[in-house]
């Protein structure tokens, strides 16, 4: 449903509301219709958890569910999810409300297309990621609207000579920017699209991606005037504002399907957009299996020709990546550190695919003048305990050790400030300790100076590959320990899908194991650890 049919029907909805409303005002309960759709992933525990409740709670204050629960799964297709609920939901709502259909949906524009010609150079919007003016002077608070451009002090190589992959080391120069972070918050780096991907676009459209334009939104009553900073070139819209590398949404083909100019094409392109069985197939190969972007589709079918505006318009905002900081302000109070994966694979149809953010990052070096990345520090509740005395169990495979970097410095220089400290005790592993084994002088240095316990798994280097659950396994005794008997903390971070599952698994083990306890007991256990914040998750999937 387009935005002016939804607006259409948002508008009913409410005048509906409020007529039943006023009938019901002298009864004892008000029979308010409601609808609830929620956003969740099912990797993890407490899935859709507010939206269940919502849900309930309203309909234990007497309000009149108009259709059933919606619960959108972003580890599948969240976008799926809602279109097969939505499709079932308006119907509903009409039936609800007594109102006619709209009959099939029809597209209709948002913005209004404006093209620019001689317009002065300091009226147009060159690049970055916010307003034009905004960078010439900084000030504070840096956030997603203002974020700092820090200059990059250090970018070096943590993979040995003999990998096959590359894993980053980037400190930004924070010095006189008044930021402030705490060891195991985020750092938040927009990136720049990859040039030969945005005149790939240009070449497939035939358009000028030189030529300034503006996208007005036609609907004055809206807040947002321009769908990102306007007027720029088509060129700055792809190479800073628009998302032009993840999977587009069944929506976004559904539009582009107007498009094509082959019938075999444009049926191709509506079957992927529709909620039918065999269509959720098709896009599940075709798009998602495949691993196919806005400019493999435009490749791989040449019949589509879609204006550029229109691309624009209908594709998403270029977003913001979040990175761990690997380092403490304790020990670097005027530099902030990530640890960053070069991301780079081959898809099914023998394209090589590279990540926005960190490719980019692999070409910023110190320079002079400075070499700049747009960053800003986002709070986080991944804390260390307040009394340094607190034993900690840290569990981070691969990159999943960055926020521990920064935890091992605070706790080791309190050690060296003649505080008492707690047992440090790092799980560690990666593939091969001569090619991954990330910080390794660094590590091994804090052991030899009594500061941290370290466990290592190395994948691939025996004929079974051991992981650092492994590990966790044949260390219950230490697990317990730490959590069961000193009251320690426990930290998990990395891949949610599998890892922080199985950590999960394990602890329940150790705790009925240990600790004598009901399978029930020891999952209320590890529960109440998690409410008093003694286990600690920060995890992506």
């Amino acid at each position: 449903m387009n935005l002016k049919t939804y607006n259409r029907f948002f508008s009913l909805f409410l005048q509906r509301c409020h007529v039943r409303g006023a009938a019901t005002r002298h009864s004892a309960t008000l029979l308010a219709p409601f609808e609830v759709f929620g956003l969740g992933n099912k990797t993890y525990e407490h899935y859709n958890e507010v939206a269940i409740h919502v849900d309930h709670r309203l309909e234990q204050l007497g309000a009149m569910r108009v259709f059933e629960l919606g619960l959108g799964d972003d580890d599948a297709n969240i976008e799926d999810d809602f279109i097969t609920w939505k499709d079932k939901f308006w119907p509903a709502v009409c039936d609800f409300f007594g109102i006619e259909g709209a009959g099939e949906d029809v597209s209709i524009r948002q913005y209004k297309l404006t093209e620019h010609v001689d317009l002065p150079a300091d009226h147009i919007y060159t690049g970055e990621i916010a307003r034009l003016h905004s960078f010439q002077n900084q000030r504070t608070p840096y956030d997603a609207k203002n974020p700092f451009l820090a200059p990059v002090k250090v970018n070096r190589e943590l993979h040995g000579p003999t990998s096959e992959r590359s894993c980053m080391h980037i400190e930004f120069d924070i010095e006189d920017s008044k930021i402030r972070y705490e060891a195991g918050d985020h750092l938040a780096v927009y990136p720049v699209n990859n040039s030969e991907l945005v005149n790939k676009i240009g070449e497939q459209c035939g358009a000028n991606l030189d030529t300034v334009f503006t996208l007005t939104n036609t609907d004055e009553e809206s807040t947002k005037k321009h769908p990102f900073p306007c007027p720029c070139s088509y060129r700055t819209a792809l190479t800073h504002y628009l998302d032009i590398t993840s999977n587009p949404r069944t929506h976004i083909l559904k539009e582009l399907a107007e498009y094509a100019t082959d019938p075999a094409d444009k049926e191709k392109l509506k079957l992927m957009a529709s909620t039918t069985v065999e269509g959720k197939a098709a896009y599940q190969q075709w798009i998602v299996q495949e691993n196919r972007n806005i400019v493999h589709i435009l490749e791989d079918i040449p019949s589509l020709k879609p204006p550029l505006d229109h691309l624009c318009e209908i594709l998403p905002r270029l977003q913001c990546r979040y990175y761990s900081i690997s380092s403490s302000p304790k020990l670097h109070p005027t530099s902030v550190h990530v640890t960053a994966v070069v991301v780079e694979y081959t898809t099914p149809t023998g394209r090589i695919n590279k990540g926005v953010t960190t490719t980019w990052l692999k070409e910023k070096h110190p320079s002079d003048p400075p070499c700049v990345v747009p960053i800003f520090v986002r709070k986080s509740q991944f804390r260390l305990p307040t009394r340094p005395s607190i034993p900690i169990v840290m569990v981070g495979p691969g990159t999943g050790l960055a926020p521990f970097r920064g935890f091992i410095q605070e706790r080791d220089l309190a050690r060296r400030e003649g505080k008492e400290v707690g047992d440090t005790i790092l799980y560690f592993g990666c593939r091969k300790s001569q090619e991954d084994y990330l910080y390794r002088e660094e590590l091994e240095q804090y052991v030899k100076d009594g500061t941290l316990t370290l466990h290592t798994a190395f994948s691939r280097e025996q004929e079974h590959k051991v992981y650092v659950t492994h590990l966790l396994e044949k260390n219950k005794e230490e697990l317990w320990r730490v959590i069961g008997e000193q009251n320690g903390h426990i930290y998990v971070c990395g891949d949610a899908r599998n890892m922080a599952r199985d950590v999960h698994n394990i602890l329940l083990k150790v705790v009925m194991e240990r600790g004598n306890m009901s399978e029930l007991d020891a999952a209320n256990y590890i529960k109440k650890m998690d409410s008093q914040k003694r286990y600690s998750s920060d995890v992506w999937s």
